[in-house]
């Protein structure tokens, strides 16, 4: 797409369900779309958070001033199918100078059929986010106003994990240890992450069974990130932990972090407004040593209702709430971030080191 094109986009509108909208123009795929409004506070990364499982349902609004200038790659894929509902932007790069190597940000929009509206004022749409919370929305070519009434009656499924875990499971063979991960809608930058390490990985769906775990005979398990709340996850994952906890290593990411700890009778505190970005601070009890972390996840613990001895714990510095947490005694860690990144800083590797060091 040339900037000649560009200046003939169709009119969009972003429909808020109140029934308040926010114009801009057109691109992607032209169809209609309901999901929840996020703010994506990332200023890089932009193909990872699109395909990101965890963002499924998700309308993504991008607070950076402008995304899809170095297109899209063959490497960054945290998801081979996304499934967000639709991206916001102030202003989008259309000029990808290695057209042989990466894709066009619209091309890719339209072959994964997702709406994108830019030209939008982010800056007042990303206010109204933080003073109200969660909002759903509709992306439609119509400033409709019957499209509020629409989207109040929309019904989000309850157990998202359902929606973008795999079916069947899967193994990405390796000649190290051996873990099996619960796929609550796993990031490809992960499984690269055990790959590096030689570990032998089995995903398995969201649903398995401990007796599906017990016949891989693994050395640890991972719970993976992935979008939902933790109480429909955890009664799915729940006999897996009545089975597992205290016997194998387990790691938990994200949701997992959350599954674990409400397992464990921590009491989870809903933030203001979802962490969906890069840029999320959290210091280590012990070493008071900070990490820039990445976070796509709407609670934490309340420190004052965790009535466990914890070896490490990890603190959000914004909150103050608990955002991580090692188990020695039980070869337990769980953490809201993710240590991969993808995008962010990888200064929480370690953590997957620190995972396999507990199956020795």
């Amino acid at each position: 797409m040339n900037l000649e094109e560009v200046s003939d986009q169709m009119k969009r509108y972003l429909i808020l369900e109140d029934g308040s909208s926010f114009p801009g123009k057109g691109l992607g795929a032209t169809i209609i779309s309901t999901g929840e409004l996020a703010i994506q506070t990332s200023n890089f990364g932009y193909q990872e958070a699109l395909t990101d499982p965890t963002n499924a349902g998700k309308i993504l609004v991008f607070t950076t001033p402008i995304i899809g200038n170095s297109g899209i790659n063959a490497i960054d894929y945290e998801s081979i199918n996304p499934t967000v509902k639709g991206i916001i932007a102030n202003d989008v790069g259309f000029n990808v100078s290695d057209n042989e190597n990466f894709e066009e940000l619209d091309s890719f929009l339209k072959e994964k059929n997702i709406p994108a509206i830019f030209d939008v004022d982010t800056r007042a749409l990303v206010h109204r986010l933080m003073n109200e919370g969660t909002i759903k929305a509709s992306i439609m070519d119509t400033d409709d106003e019957h499209a509020f009434d629409q989207i109040k009656a929309l019904v989000l499924p309850k157990n998202k994990s359902a929606t973008v875990s795999t079916k069947n499971a899967y193994a990405a063979p390796n000649v190290g240890k051996s873990v099996a991960v619960i796929d609550l809608g796993l990031k490809h930058s992960m499984l690269r992450e055990l790959s590096l390490r030689q570990v032998n990985v089995t995903v398995l769906p969201y649903d398995a069974t401990p007796i599906d775990i017990e016949n891989l005979r693994p050395d640890g398990i991972i719970i993976s990130n992935g979008p939902g709340k933790p109480k429909e996850a955890l009664k799915y994952v729940n006999d897996t932990l009545d089975h597992f906890y205290g016997k194998y290593p387990i790691l938990g990411i994200g949701l997992g972090f959350l599954v674990l700890s409400d397992y464990l009778n921590f009491e989870l505190v809903d933030l203001p407004q979802e962490f969906n970005g890069i840029n999320y601070p959290v210091i280590e009890q012990n070493s008071n040593k900070i990490w820039q972390t990445s976070m796509d996840i709407d609670q934490l613990v309340l420190p004052d209702s965790v009535q466990i001895n914890m070896n490490q714990e990890y603190f959000d510095l914004h909150t103050e709430l608990l955002a991580g947490f090692a188990i020695n005694e039980d070869k337990v860690i769980a953490t809201a971030f993710n240590p991969e990144g993808a995008p962010g800083s990888l200064d929480a590797i370690a953590i997957f080191d620190q995972f396999l060091n507990m199956m020795e």
